[in-house]
């Protein structure tokens, strides 16, 4: 029988956002992402668009030699396999389409970043934290349910999901050449028919 899993992927980046969250939060990690499969070349999250400018955040897929994860020469992380459903699987492929194709419309959620740290909720419907927008998806396809406002999800958060560890370390030594190839092209053709920048 098939089994099917998603993967959080943890991280600690070192950008202003992250050094924000460690002030106020005291967390180890402070991104979070999500990828279809276990070698995450199909890993998704909010983060900027330009390695440069921290001030657009927008919809993204990640890779370790790409964006500011490009100019990390250690990249502290974590990736937790969680196996799912064949139907939750599903589900979630379904909402990455929906992000994949309105792209332009889902922004980084700036104002959401100051109320989780202030522990307000609020909530925006195309507005997300990396860390929401992981929660989002996973609660959205009934696989995790952190009786919390999504919002106020922060990366250490999702270190309560059950899930099997398949990975601690330096994410650089694990995934020292994380480009895209055609197979991932055709993966993501296939699963999601996601266009990858």
């Amino acid at each position: 029988m098939q089994k099917y899993y998603l993967y959080v992927v943890l991280t600690s980046p070192h950008t202003a956002i992250s050094k924000l969250i460690k002030l106020f939060k005291n967390d180890n990690y402070t991104h979070a992402s999500i990828s279809l499969d276990k070698d995450l070349n199909n890993m998704y999250s909010f983060s900027r668009k330009k390695a440069y400018n921290p001030f657009i955040g927008v919809f993204k897929h990640e890779k370790f030699d790409k964006g500011i994860y490009k100019f990390h020469r250690e990249l502290p992380g974590r990736v937790m396999e969680i196996e799912v459903t064949k139907e939750q699987y599903e589900d979630a492929i379904k909402l990455l389409h929906q992000f994949t194709y309105n792209s332009e419309v889902y922004k980084y959620n700036y104002k959401g970043l100051l109320y989780m740290l202030l522990n307000k909720e609020i909530l925006s419907e195309d507005r997300f934290l990396c860390s929401e927008f992981v929660y989002y998806i996973l609660n959205e396809s009934y696989i995790v349910d952190l009786n919390i406002s999504r919002n106020l999800v922060r990366p250490e958060n999702l270190l309560d999901i059950e899930s099997e560890i398949v990975y601690e370390g330096n994410l650089k030594e694990m995934y020292p050449a994380h480009s895209i190839k055609s197979m991932t092209f055709n993966y993501i053709k296939n699963k999601i028919g996601m266009k990858v920048s």
